[in-house]
């Protein structure tokens, strides 16, 4: 397209000159309802004097439709100055009959014929009255209906994006909250496992570094593989283990039934683990243990964390909640909503985490082929 085309293209819409066939049929479909004919009324509308009355209806009428949508109703009507615009609202419909009524008068004068010889022998000022005024209602309400119901419509589309870039914000800012957490206990396990253990903290750092790359680069676009999730809980699990006690015991497993293709918001389940290696009992005299099952069936993950505790520390997370715990609620409501259960159980000396949701299938990237 070219530049002239496209400027005449803008010029057009801004001035919305496309609106006038739009008068030209609703009045035309108008005419033909008042005759029952529609090829009648193109031949009425071929002599001139109708041709005036006709242009004098769609002049008048489509002044007085753009006064109101974009003079009374942003001025008083969404104002809430409902007095003002009832009555500024019946003077544009007053003038404009009077317009349109004076419309016949012209009509006649300038093809030099009589009220009675153009519309017949009934044709009064209150009969021209009765044609134009319930026409200009019509054509006002018409207008402003179509109009109220396109503010509704963008309203509803701007509060639904509003609500969704809400959303998205608080998703992240959910998601970005469990990452200094993990940090901070990783790199402190790192920090004394160097004087401990040289080689084994060189080998954690590596695996640390791995860790980054997958919370930088590799989940922030939506769900990720539930298995790439798996292998990344794992490999946390390793990280935190680096701080536990001999005397704590750890079984992770798995059950995967055809759950290639499924996946899951990224982060979801790690807050469920950290908070187990976070308060874990630490007796000295008894065994300490933290169990995790994870099971997929027909789309159905069943995730279940189970640790021992001490009592002051189970009623600290069962009290305040733990920040995690609530922020990983938050999140399953907004992305998985009435999809998911969350249980939360405290007993004596055991506190247990059991989630269900319902995971969906990725949809598959196109490949690219080279030819």
């Amino acid at each position: 397209m070219s530049f002239r085309s496209q400027a005449s293209r803008n010029w057009f819409f801004r001035y919305k000159l496309y609106h006038l066939p739009f008068w030209f049929v609703y009045h035309y479909l108008w005419w033909v309802l008042t005759f029952g004919d529609p090829f009648k009324v193109i031949q009425t509308l071929a002599i001139l004097p109708y041709t005036l009355k006709y242009s004098v209806y769609v002049v008048f009428q489509a002044l007085a439709v753009y006064a109101n949508l974009y003079v009374l109703i942003p001025r008083y009507l969404e104002k809430s100055r409902f007095g003002f615009y009832l009555a500024y609202w019946l003077l544009t419909v007053v003038c404009a009959t009077l317009c349109i009524v004076g419309g016949y008068y012209f009509s006649a004068y300038v093809s030099h014929r009589s009220i009675q010889d153009l519309y017949g022998e009934s044709a009064r000022f209150y009969v021209f009255l009765g044609n134009a005024l319930p026409s200009t209602v019509a054509s006002m309400t018409l207008a402003m209906s179509i109009k109220l119901t396109k503010n509704w419509v963008q309203t509803r589309q701007r509060q639904q994006l509003l609500e969704k870039e809400k959303l998205e914000t608080e998703l992240k800012f959910l998601k970005n909250q469990f990452n200094p957490h993990f940090l901070f206990n990783t790199i402190n396990s790192i920090f004394f496992l160097i004087h401990k253990n040289p080689d084994m903290a060189s080998a954690s750092l590596a695996k640390f570094s791995e860790l980054l790359r997958y919370q930088l680069y590799e989940c922030n676009d939506g769900p990720i593989p539930l298995k790439r999730e798996i292998t990344y809980l794992k490999n946390v699990m390793e990280l935190e283990e680096l701080r536990l006690n001999d005397n704590v015991r750890v079984t992770f497993d798995v059950e995967l039934a055809l759950a290639e293709q499924l996946g899951i918001a990224p982060f979801i389940l790690m807050p469920f683990v950290e908070n187990a290696f976070k308060h874990v009992s630490k007796q000295r005299d008894r065994l300490n243990w933290i169990t995790i099952k994870l099971a997929v069936t027909g789309g159905q993950l069943d995730f279940r964390v189970a640790n021992s505790t001490d009592s002051d520390a189970a009623r600290e997370v069962v009290q305040y909640g733990g920040i995690g715990l609530k922020n990983v609620q938050r999140r399953l409501d907004l992305i998985y909503p009435d999809q998911y259960k969350l249980t939360i159980q405290h007993d004596p000396g055991q506190f247990t985490v059991t989630l269900r949701v319902m995971l969906a299938e990725l949809t598959p990237s196109p490949t690219l082929q080279v030819v």
